[in-house]
């Protein structure tokens, strides 16, 4: 006789997927049309079928599944599934409950989940750079909270980059190490714990670079059909972001190694540094326009997303608008216009990276390691 299994339902869990935006995951009544019409799901397990029934009986061990990270929201499932389930956003629901699960402190990422904290988490950066400017002002390094007179030089507001610097690297550790923590729990669990416990086959560099050039080029986002166009604005999104990366390092490296003091030209002579600045920007808010009218064109069959899956969204082009737009009140010698949204571009740009670990920002590192191990397991990916 086969042993008896004790299944206990955890039903807070099942009231948080309802309350970050999964309140269709009991409409689920199991017909697997799911994971039929999923180009990406594998034979082996396939996926969405059992994250739902895990999800409608309050199972958190759903949240040591690789297969939720394997999902990428192509949304074929919610247009094909028969009682209006969305299967596509119950398991983004998930993943965000995943981030939340393994982050560290993991009440700041529930904070960071849910909108009614918008305020909170906007307004602790602000008191930070203004006790900041406020104190550079008593020591006589800047004007403090006034606005500086005559040309618009931001380094009057930050004296060299130190000042920003400060603030910043203790930022990006933080992000990185909160990120670093997560995924090492993460991973540990994927090769610890029940059904998904595999033997791992062939090195992690070997399997690890194919996994990136995948995720890189988007072809799994590519083998959608509903949101198919979702991948080329993706793309334009990641190669914004991979752009201005290498314009922050190559700026960090003139700085603080070439001494090469800001601003630097954009004619006479050019400087490639601002091209790519500009080219990054460029393609950072071309694609997220893009996606915003992608996911509306879509929303009525595919879903309009949560708040969770828009935080990002809005987060991005707040750095990308504030920041061009602080280019040209630069150039404008608007003072009155330049230095605020200087000031709101540094706020932006603050909660882009201390709240890195706890965003959608975090599914880049967390789907690249579900991949690893579903490629190192043989799971057909």
């Amino acid at each position: 006789m086969a042993g008896e299994t004790l299944i206990k339902p955890d039903l807070q869990f099942v009231k948080r997927i309802v309350a970050a935006g999964g309140d269709t995951a009991k409409k689920c009544y199991q017909c697997d049309t799911c994971s039929v019409v999923c180009n990406l799901s594998p034979e082996n397990q396939p996926f969405p079928r059992k994250e739902m029934i895990r999800a409608q009986w309050g199972l958190k061990d759903v949240l040591k599944s690789p297969d939720i990270w394997l999902c990428h929201q192509c949304s074929d499932c919610t247009v094909y599934c028969p009682r209006g389930a969305k299967p596509g956003e119950v398991l983004g629901v998930l993943r965000q409950m995943c981030i939340e699960h393994y982050a560290f402190p993991s009440f700041l990422a529930r904070l960071v989940g849910d909108i009614k904290f918008l305020p909170l988490l906007i307004l602790a950066p602000v008191v930070l750079f203004l006790a900041w400017l406020y104190v550079l002002g008593l020591l006589g390094v800047t004007q403090g909270l006034t606005i500086p007179e005559g040309k618009v030089v931001y380094s009057k507001m930050f004296p060299t980059v130190w000042f920003v610097d400060l603030i910043f690297l203790p930022t990006a550790f933080f992000a990185v190490a909160v990120l670093g923590l997560g995924v090492t729990r993460y991973w540990q669990d994927l090769n610890n714990s029940n059904p998904w416990k595999v033997k791992l086959k062939g090195g992690l560099l070997q399997n690890l670079l194919p996994v990136l050039k995948d995720i890189l080029m988007h072809n799994r986002f590519r083998e959608c059909d509903t949101t198919y166009a979702r991948s080329v604005n993706h793309l334009l999104l990641v190669f914004g972001f991979i752009f201005l990366a290498v314009v922050t390092a190559w700026a960090f490296f003139r700085e603080w190694v070439l001494h090469h003091e800001s601003p630097y030209n954009l004619l006479l002579p050019p400087d490639p540094l601002k091209w790519l600045a500009l080219a990054g920007t460029a393609l950072l808010l071309y694609g997220i326009w893009n996606l915003y009218q992608q996911r509306q064109a879509n929303a009525e069959k595919a879903g309009f997303g949560t708040y969770f899956d828009w935080q990002l969204i809005y987060l991005i082009m707040a750095v990308g608008v504030t920041g061009a737009a602080s280019w040209l009140f630069r150039l404008m010698g608007a003072a009155s216009l330049a230095y605020p949204t200087y000031f709101v571009h540094l706020v932006s740009v603050f909660c882009l990276f201390f709240y890195a670990p706890y965003t959608k920002m975090a599914h880049l590192v967390y789907r690249t390691v579900a991949m690893l191990f579903a490629r190192m397991s043989e799971r057909g990916f």
